[in-house]
């Protein structure tokens, strides 16, 4: 039996893939901090469990395909304390941020389609695009500018006929990148020029740093037919396996026939939902000590990164990643002998290896993509592991000398 081109076509998670070591270094009896994937470890709100416990029905039924009403009432609620004004109809209650960007690219693009995509960039991504049968044109951004976007006169040059969407993880997964005011505008000109849509993946809104201001692609002006907001719960309230997100958008001809997607897969399930409304009753100073602590994490990885000689990175200031150039020859062999060959006091590390971020062949494979989701103390002890293994790694590559 033979199975698809486009399955066969696509890559593995390159946040996962790595797993069977990690579980073979557990059996051997090695602690690993894990730093491979965006799983917080702080506490959900327990709004969301009381709110779960409390429903009751004498049938669990199927819900409403675009989302239950309560839950889209208290979105809107949500993006208006940003500047935002949305309606019942302008919202779309999807499983995870996920769901909302597969169904707005099934519903954009046709097969052979491209879809512009600023790299490196959330490896699903890639995924969900090939999926459709559409094509990945990567826009490549640089560590040295803080994977900040090239001009518009670069961006344009990669933009055909055929170019129907750009995504934009703002703050970005896996840099921490926040774009500028002006990179946003650049890019709502190019749409407006050009007539493709914005995927805006925000569901990091709440994790910018610095005191920088956070703008959504939602607040800009003359843009209202482009931009398609991805958001969700996973992130911002630590909600990761509820799997609830949303789809936002003023296009109401877009969600319509997205909402087509949304009947076909029934409902997003209705527990999972009433959890998730309560969750957007949660104090705002629970975001505000999140985002303390997110704070002082980046900065104890970064400061610690920047310390190691050969490693080469930009302070990130959003999100709760940092991609990392590392001395050496290939950042996936690195990590895998990491996990296979290498402990301090039977403790080692586990990354993510960069290169699966990137859709031009070739780059990132000296970078890893490290996520600072763990408390403070295992982030620093993490980070002298790093130390260590980048010391006794066979295939480290010497800094070069300035001058």
């Amino acid at each position: 039996m033979e199975l698809s081109q486009r399955i066969l076509g696509m890559q593995a998670s390159p946040i996962r893939r790595l797993v069977p070591y990690a579980e073979e270094a557990k059996r051997k009896g090695r602690s690993i901090y894990y730093l491979n994937i965006g799983q917080p470890d702080i506490k959900t709100p327990s709004g969301f469990f009381e709110a779960v416990r409390a429903y009751s029905r004498d049938v669990l039924a199927y819900g409403p395909s675009d989302g239950d009403p309560a839950l889209i009432d208290a979105i809107i609620r949500y993006y208006r304390g940003y500047g935002m004004e949305f309606g019942r109809e302008n919202v779309l209650i999807t499983y995870g941020a996920s769901e909302a960007i597969s169904h707005t690219l099934m519903a954009v693009c046709d097969p052979g389609d491209e879809v512009l995509v600023p790299e490196p960039f959330y490896a699903n991504y890639k995924t969900f695009v090939q999926s459709v049968n559409a094509v990945v044109v990567p826009v490549t951004t640089k560590a040295e500018q803080g994977f900040h976007l090239p001009g518009r006169e670069e961006i344009e040059r990669k933009i055909t006929p055929r170019t129907r969407a750009i995504i934009l993880c703002h703050p970005g997964n896996p840099t921490g990148t926040v774009f500028t005011r002006a990179e946003m505008e650049m890019v709502a000109g190019l749409a407006r020029t050009h007539g493709f849509f914005i995927l805006a993946d925000e569901v990091y809104r709440e994790f910018v740093y610095d005191g920088l201001e956070y703008v959504s692609f939602g607040n800009l002006e003359g843009v209202d037919e482009h931009v398609v907001i991805m958001d969700a719960v996973s992130k911002r309230y630590s909600a990761c396996g509820a799997r609830v997100g949303c789809l936002v958008s003023r296009n109401t001809e877009l969600v319509a026939q997205v909402l087509k997607l949304c009947q076909a897969r029934t409902c997003v399930g209705a527990m999972d939902m009433a959890g998730a409304a309560a969750l957007y009753d949660t104090p705002v100073s629970y975001l505000k000590e999140v985002n303390d602590e997110y704070t002082t994490r980046r900065n104890t990885v970064y400061r610690a990164l920047k310390r190691i000689p050969g490693v080469v990175c930009e302070e990130p200031k959003g999100a709760f990643y940092v991609v990392a150039k590392l001395p050496v020859d290939d950042a996936e062999k690195f990590i895998i002998w990491m996990l296979t060959s290498f402990d301090v006091g039977g403790e080692t590390v586990m990354m993510s290896p960069a290169e699966g971020f990137y859709a031009t062949p070739g780059l990132g494979r000296d970078e890893v993509r490290i996520a600072y989701v763990l408390k403070n103390e295992e982030l620093a002890k993490a980070m002298d592991i790093l130390k260590a293994g980048l010391e006794a790694y066979p295939g480290r590559i010497a800094p070069v000398a300035a001058g």
